[in-house]
């Protein structure tokens, strides 16, 4: 991997990354397993965190062994979601000013999620980044293999132009600081979602987003 010094662009996660969306996709897949009569609990989905929804959800309903139409109870919990983001959602403090700083410092920005695009799109605009404002967007949708395979970050690096080497990635699962280490890309991990020790693979790990700094990203730029 190259020296951070040479990092051209930041990709950023977006679920417990840009916005404190775990505990409401949490909520919406307990909602929606209970609406089919399983009750599951929170930490049921933990494992699967970062890896998109059909892996969210299916991995639950593959640990209880219950027989569920997966595209059907996405869409479901996704309707129970998108219900809660425009009185619940909010960005974590720190987040917006951070992507900023990147703009302004001159490094490109990408947003990288495992989310199907109705959720990103949404995400973003309720916490006014949204995504036509990025360099680089990739979902879910995007790409076949998701975290902790490297292919979501490896794809938004070649949308943009930019060597893998060259970028660095914002993350909060373990799934996705395995992913971005199988990038070859740095990683700055936030202690948001899981504890600090089991983001140890991480380059970096600061306990929230407002505590990042540029030069924690790229040691080059100075803090604008």
């Amino acid at each position: 991997m190259s020296e951070p010094s040479s990092i051209q662009m930041v990709i950023f996660d977006m679920d417990g990354v840009l916005t404190d969306s775990e505990p409401l996709i949490n909520a919406a897949a307990i909602a929606m397993f209970a609406e089919h009569g399983l009750q599951v609990l929170p930490e049921d989905f933990l494992p699967f965190v970062g890896a998109g929804e059909d892996k969210y959800i299916g991995g639950v309903s593959e640990k209880y062994a219950f027989p569920l139409d997966l595209p059907a109870a996405k869409r479901r919990t996704y309707e129970l979601y998108l219900a809660m983001v425009p009185n619940l959602l909010v960005a974590f403090p720190g987040a917006q000013n951070l992507v900023r700083h990147c703009r302004k410092a001159g490094l490109q920005t990408a947003l990288a999620s495992s989310a199907d695009r109705v959720k990103v799109e949404a995400n973003l605009e309720k916490i006014g980044l949204p995504i036509n404002g990025w360099d680089a967007v990739i979902t879910g949708e995007d790409i076949l293999a998701k975290k902790p395979a490297p292919d979501i970050f490896l794809c938004a690096a070649a949308k943009a132009g930019i060597q893998a080497s060259r970028c660095v990635v914002v993350e909060d699962a373990v799934n996705g600081v395995v992913a971005a280490k199988a990038a070859g890309m740095r990683c700055v991990a936030v202690a948001q979602t899981f504890p600090k020790h089991l983001l140890s693979g991480a380059d970096l790990v600061r306990d929230t987003i407002s505590e990042i700094q540029i030069g924690d990203l790229a040691p080059s730029h100075r803090q604008c």
